[in-house]
């Protein structure tokens, strides 16, 4: 179902056709460089968060890490990823294909501004064998409600 929700996301914006399905697994930032031929830094990492009971995707670039201080900072509260058996019933999506198209109702999406340093980066497209080529500008655009925060570090 996760597939079919970020598909049908990203094709009511006439991108789905950008999507990238593998035969081989695309689950971590590493798997993902290595099946598009990129470099790690240009995967598009979906990180999932609980904010007291909030959910957060923050998207970021696949060679920053949160940077526990940044995160705080920015939401007063400390930084607690979602664990895998949680993360597919709080985001839309299992872990290895989260990404930030079609998500459940009331998860706050936001880009990292690690993110600024290319043009072209890749999500997950729903699957741990996806992605979706897209400049960052469009990214940005199909999530009209995120807002871009810096929590990480390289």
């Amino acid at each position: 179902m996760s597939y079919e929700r970020a598909y049908a996301y990203l094709d009511e914006r006439g991108l789905a056709d950008r999507i990238r399905l593998f035969d081989v697994s695309s689950a971590t930032v590493a798997l993902a460089a290595k099946a598009l031929g990129c470099e790690e830094a240009r995967i598009a990492k979906s990180l999932a968060f609980d904010q007291d009971g909030r959910t957060v995707i923050i998207v970021a670039a696949g060679d920053a890490k949160v940077d526990n201080h940044k995160y705080k900072e920015r939401f007063h509260t400390k930084a607690r990823m979602l664990k895998a058996e949680e993360t597919e019933e709080r985001t839309g999506h299992a872990v290895g294909g989260v990404c930030p198209f079609g998500v459940a109702e009331g998860v706050g999406v936001y880009l990292d501004e690690s993110l600024h340093r290319f043009d072209v980066v890749y999500p997950a497209a729903g699957t741990a064998s996806s992605a979706v080529e897209l400049h960052v500008s469009e990214l940005e655009g199909l999530l009209p409600g995120a807002s871009w925060v810096d929590v990480t570090k390289l």
